[in-house]
């Protein structure tokens, strides 16, 4: 797969048009907000060009043909089958989140989160006044897993559970048993999922497993094409709700804030790349793969005082910079300063992230050389490598 730099400049990128707002410069490489500087795959671009040639962008169904595509989409890659009637279309992952919260709680209801974890988890249990139930990874030297003891614990005053599967910033592809261990404590004490699995087509070595196979009667399932087809900003996604008084529910609160029409592009993109886009998709995880070796080994080889840990899933690294011996607030400043880099500061996923970093690699290999190349000559001056 040949990924040549793209120019993003005058296309209104988050990812580019955000440094002066975030960092307080235009003068770094952005490597923080998860989409990709990697074209989408031709089938996408054809559906779109084709739907744009015809004039009106009006109102717009979603047709049989979406269903289809996920129905389709999800035997083919997770052997899962699934009905119609338990798909949702709705507007995005974050906002479906947020609409599951209002339909399965209460004000003061307690919901669990694992944290380090993708910063929309947490603000959305406060935004909605519900006890926020911190479940902290735990973190084994390079590698994170459940701490079950204290999920049991929180799961008793919980009436929800926020899961993300695969984990963002982690990375970890949770292990059968791990969320069957899981599924056994929401079980005994009545606690909902709600599973974010926006990743779970970019999974390298091992085998991402749906949560509502698992618990069919007591998951809700949040995907989108999104991340895997770098089509976030089309906006369209969906849930999957086999069980009928959750998504009875759920629907309510999405119908509560107005949404229900589909975006005209959103729709043609998700059916394209279900159903053209699969060896793309494997061309494009092998490209990944070889950019998040390609930082393994920069690092490794330079002894840079920071250790990435290992990606089992996503194209976001999480860099432990704890050796570093700077605080966060001193640690954001090296990156953006001294060694002109964008990257997610760690504490935002959490204070479990302190002293962490997490970097895109879902960009052109030249400009992820440029990068490293910057971070090398800024640990160099502080003499942060051996």
């Amino acid at each position: 797969m040949e990924i040549a730099q793209i120019d993003r400049s005058k296309t209104y990128a988050v990812k580019w048009e955000e440094r002066k707002a975030k960092f307080g410069t235009e003068d770094l490489l952005p490597l923080w907000v998860a989409d990709m500087d990697l074209a989408s795959p031709s089938c996408v671009q054809e559906a779109l060009k084709k739907r744009a040639a015809h004039p009106i962008y009006g109102y717009t169904i979603y047709p049989e043909a979406y269903y289809a595509a996920i129905i389709t989409w999800m035997k083919k890659r997770f052997g899962w089958e699934i009905e119609k009637e338990w798909i949702v279309p709705a507007y995005g992952v974050v906002p479906s989140i947020h609409f599951s919260i209002e339909a399965y709680t209460q004000p003061g209801d307690g919901v669990i989160v694992q944290t380090p974890v993708y910063p929309p988890f947490i603000a959305s249990v406060h935004k909605h006044r519900r006890v926020f139930l911190e479940n902290r990874l735990l973190n084994m030297g390079g590698e994170y897993q459940m701490d079950f003891d204290d999920f049991e614990r929180k799961a008793r005053g919980a009436k929800l559970f926020l899961l993300c599967s695969p984990h963002n910033p982690v990375g970890r592809v949770w292990d059968k048993e791990e969320l069957e261990r899981i599924v056994e404590i929401c079980e005994h004490h009545e606690v909902t999922i709600v599973a974010d699995e926006i990743h779970a087509d970019i999974v390298y070595a091992k085998q991402h497993h749906p949560m509502p196979q698992i618990a069919p009667h007591r998951t809700v399932l949040l995907g989108a094409p999104s991340k895997t087809f770098n089509i976030a900003g089309l906006n369209t996604s969906f849930a999957i709700i086999s069980e009928k008084r959750l998504r009875k529910a759920y629907l309510n609160e999405q119908r509560k804030a107005g949404l229900g029409d589909g975006n005209p592009f959103g729709i043609e993109a998700l059916i394209a790349a279900y159903g053209s886009g699969e060896d793309w998709l494997e061309a494009l995880k092998v490209y990944l793969e070889k950019n998040i070796n390609y930082v393994n080994e920069f690092i490794a080889k330079h002894k840079l005082a920071m250790i990435p840990y290992r990606t089992e899933a996503t194209f976001l690294i999480w860099l432990d910079c704890r050796a570093m011996g700077l605080d966060d607030k001193e640690l954001q400043k090296f990156f953006v300063q001294e060694a002109k880099l964008g990257l997610n500061a760690g504490v935002s996923f959490g204070e479990a992230g302190s002293g962490f970093m997490r970097l895109n690699i879902a960009t052109s290999l030249e400009i992820l050389k440029e990068a490293m190349d910057r971070l090398l000559q800024a640990c160099q001056k502080r003499s942060l490598n051996e």
